[in-house]
Order: structure tokens, then C-alpha cells, then sequence
């Protein structure tokens, strides 16, 4: 349980900083446009912060952790999650600036992009697996 408390901790305060990142990076230079850095505040705290937390219960009415699908899904999921993120990052950058990426560049940032979702979905796919496993237990 502590390990999804820290885990949700951390998401917390890396959703957090994200978000004085997009407000500030944004005003800074005086983009007024849609980014998908302005996006990440609101996806890190959904998909990891309130995920992790809502975890924690489901831990204290199921022992999650204890099945043997919980400790892939935490490695896949949370590097799916985090390449995501660093992905939106590297997709909004370039927008807030006004940087046009040649096809190669765009192509690889929505390559790298959904290779994080493909993990963030088999992730998802094992912590069901893991879900039922403690269920039917």
C-alpha cells in the first residue's frame, strides 16, 4: 500500500509542476493557442495521481498487490505513462514556440507517442488481469 501511496504522491506533484510548467512556459511566450503541454496537467493527475489513489482501496478490499499480473502492470504501465508524458512534452514544445518539424520529427513524436499508449493500454490490460485474479481468489 505504501508503495501505491508513493506512487500517487508522486504523480501529484509531477501533475502539479507540470501545470505551473504550461501556465508559465505559455505566458513566457505569449502563446494564447492550443498546445498539448496544456493538456499534461490534467492527464498526469487523472492517469497517474487519482489512478494509484483509487488503487489504494481497491488494495484494502483486495490485496491487488499480492497477484501475480500487479507487478508487470506497474513497471508497463507507469514507463507507458511517463513516455506519454514526456512525449506530450516534445509534441508541445515545439507548438508553443511556433517550430514547424519536418515529416521525419512529427512522425517519430507520434511513433515514440504511441508506443507510450500501446503500454499504457497493456498495462491497463494487466491490472485487470490482476483485478481478476484477486477476485476470484
Amino acid at each position: 500500500m505504501k508503495q501505491l501511496f508513493k506512487t500517487a504522491a508522486f504523480y501529484a506533484v509531477l501533475g502539479l509542476l507540470l501545470g505551473v510548467f504550461y501556465r508559465e512556459f505559455t505566458k513566457f511566450n505569449a502563446f494564447t493557442g492550443t498546445t498539448a503541454i496544456g493538456f499534461l496537467h490534467v492527464h498526469t493527475l487523472v492517469l497517474g495521481m487519482f489512478l494509484f489513489l483509487l488503487l489504494i482501496v481497491v488494495e484494502k478490499n483486495f490485496q491487488i498487490t499480492q497477484a501475480k499480473a500487479f507487478k508487470p502492470f506497474m513497471y508497463i504501465y507507469n514507463s507507458g505513462l511517463l513516455l506519454t508524458i514526456f512525449m506530450m512534452i516534445v509534441r508541445g514544445i515545439p507548438q508553443v514556440l511556433s517550430l514547424t518539424l519536418n515529416r521525419g520529427a512529427d512522425a517519430a513524436i507520434s511513433g515514440v507517442a504511441g508506443i507510450g499508449h500501446i503500454l499504457l493500454a497493456v498495462g491497463l490490460f494487466l491490472l485487470f488481469k490482476a483485478l481478476y485474479q484477486r477476485i476470484i481468489e
